[in-house]
C-alpha cells in the first residue's frame, strides 16, 4: 500500500494550498495520468532552487502515478534517482525518505522482484518501528503490507499469515490500512489452501471497503473481488468465482489500465477459471 502525505520540511500536516495540492487531488481521484503530468510540471518549475523540497516530493508523486498506470519500471527508475536526493534533503531516517523506500519496494514487487521487495520492506519497517509519531506508525504498517505481499508471492505463506496477523493486531483502526492487511491475510490463507478462512477474510475486507470514503473504495474494488473469487475457486465454487473474477478484471482495468500488476493478476485468474 502507498502512503500519501506530501509536505515540505518543517511544514504542518495540512497540505491544502501547497504546490502539491492539485497533483495530490488528481491522484486521489484516480486521475493518474493527469496527476503525473501535474507533478512533473511542479517539479520542473521548482527544480531551479537547490533548497526547494517540493521538486523531489513532486517527482515522488509522479512515480506513484506512473506505477498506478502500470508503468512499474518507469516508477522504479524515478524512485532510484530520488533515493539519494531524499537522503540528502530529509535524512536517511526521515518519514519522507522511509516512505519513498516503501513505495519503491512495492513497485519492485510489481516487477516480480519479490525478494528485493521483501528485504527492503522489512528494513523500512524496522527503522520506522523505532520512531515515534503517527507517520512512523503508518510507514511501519505500509511496509509490513508490502512485505506480506512479497512473502506470498515467494510462496512463504505461513510467514505472510503470521506477519499479517501481527500487523492487524497493532493497527486496529477501521481504515484502508486494515483493509489491505486483511486482503494480505486472505492471500496468505488462499496460498495455504485454507480457502474457507480466506473467504471470510475477503468478506470482512469487503464490508470494511464499503464503509470507507469513495476516493478510498475505488482502488480496492478489484483487489477485494480478486481475493473473494480466488477463495471461491479453491472451494470448488467456480460458477460463483467466474463473475467475480471478471468484475475484478473490469474494476482493475477501469482503475489502473491494462498494464497494471493487479489487472494482470485478475486476468490470470479468469483464464485459470475458463481453462478448468
Amino acid at each position: 500500500m502507498k502512503l500519501f502525505w506530501w509536505r515540505g520540511r518543517g511544514e504542518a500536516a495540512q497540505t491544502t494550498g501547497t504546490p502539491l495540492a492539485q497533483a495530490m487531488a488528481l491522484y486521489q481521484a484516480g486521475r493518474y495520468a493527469e496527476a503525473e503530468a501535474e507533478a512533473r510540471s511542479v517539479a520542473a518549475a521548482r527544480s531551479r532552487s537547490r533548497d526547494d523540497t517540493y521538486a523531489p516530493l513532486a517527482l515522488g508523486i509522479a512515480a506513484l502515478a506512473a506505477g498506478a498506470q502500470g508503468r512499474h519500471a518507469d516508477a522504479v527508475t524515478t524512485y532510484d534517482a530520488l533515493l539519494p536526493v531524499f537522503g540528502r534533503t530529509f535524512g536517511a531516517e526521515h518519514p519522507q525518505t522511509l516512505k519513498l523506500r516503501s513505495d519503491r519496494a512495492q513497485a519492485l514487487s510489481a516487477l516480480a522482484r519479490h525478494a528485493e521487495c521483501e528485504a527492503e520492506c522489512a528494513a523500512v519497517a524496522r527503522v520506522a518501528a523505532r520512531g515515534t509519531g503517527p507517520e512512523m506508525a503508518l510507514i511501519t504498517t505500509a511496509a509490513r503490507n508490502g512485505q506480506i505481499f512479497a512473502l506470498t508471492a515467494l510462496g512463504r505463506h505461513s510467514e505472510a499469515e503470521a506477519l499479517a496477523c501481527e500487523a492487524l493486531a497493532a493497527h486496529r483502526e477501521p481504515d484502508r490500512f486494515t483493509l489491505v492487511l486483511r486482503l494480505g491475510l486472505a492471500r496468505s490463507l488462499n496460498g495455504q489452501g485454507r480457502h474457507k478462512e480466506a473467504l471470510a477474510e475477503a468478506e470482512r475486507a469487503d464490508e470494511l471497503r464499503r464503509s470507507l470514503p469513495q476516493e478510498q473504495r475505488r482502488s480496492e474494488i478489484g483487489a477485494v473481488k480478486l481475493a473473494t473469487a480466488t477463495a471461491l475457486l479453491g472451494l470448488g465454487r467456480g460458477t460463483e468465482a467466474r463473475p467475480l473474477a471478471a468484475a475484478a478484471q473490469d474494476a482493475c482495468l477501469a482503475a489502473f489500465g491494462p498494464d497494471h500488476r493487479r489487472t494482470a493478476e485478475a486476468k490470470a485468474l479468469l483464464d485459470r477459471i475458463d481453462s478448468a
